[in-house]
């Protein structure tokens, strides 16, 4: 192994754990590292490689937004309770390192929820959201894993 492909090798793993732990742009880490591959090796089945980690990575993205959108829409819950979660986890982030931004998203979204639909509607839009996030992050994964074994195919091929 290169000291390109482990450099590569860790910036990916960091850009995974940045889309489990949404602190750090993860898809973009994955992307950019495979570019750099790619940029080392030079050869055509190192672009080819990075074509396809490209493709996964930018389907991954679209994906990443249209199904958890229409089961937010579905659900009945405004994109306005995502923001009200996004800003409390991002205060979170800063009360209780890590953690607070979980615990931030929730409360940000039970609160929003709470005073759109009341305590009783509260709880359901709340697990709404945080399944329709869920989806979110396990889609963006499994297009970063695909491009990541692609990756690790062209590191073999190469």
């Amino acid at each position: 192994m290169t000291v390109t492909e482990l450099l590569a090798a860790v910036a990916i793993a960091v850009g995974i754990a940045g889309i489990i732990v949404p602190v750090l742009p993860g898809t973009i880490l994955v992307l950019g590292a495979i570019l750099v591959w790619a940029l080392e090796i030079g050869t055509a089945t190192a672009w080819l490689v990075f074509a396809f980690a490209t493709t996964f990575l930018v389907l991954g993205t679209i994906v990443k937004y249209l199904v958890p959108g229409r089961q937010l829409k579905a659900s009945g819950v405004p994109n306005r309770t995502l923001l009200a979660g996004a800003l409390l986890a991002f205060v979170g982030f800063f009360v209780v390192p890590v953690v607070g931004m979980f615990i931030g998203f929730v409360v940000g979204v039970y609160a929003a929820e709470r005073a759109r639909v009341g305590a009783a509607g509260a709880w359901p839009s709340t697990k709404a959201a945080l399944r329709a996030v869920g989806v979110s992050i396990l889609v963006e994964l499994v297009a970063a894993f695909l491009a990541v074994a692609t990756w690790v195919v062209g590191v073999v091929l190469t």
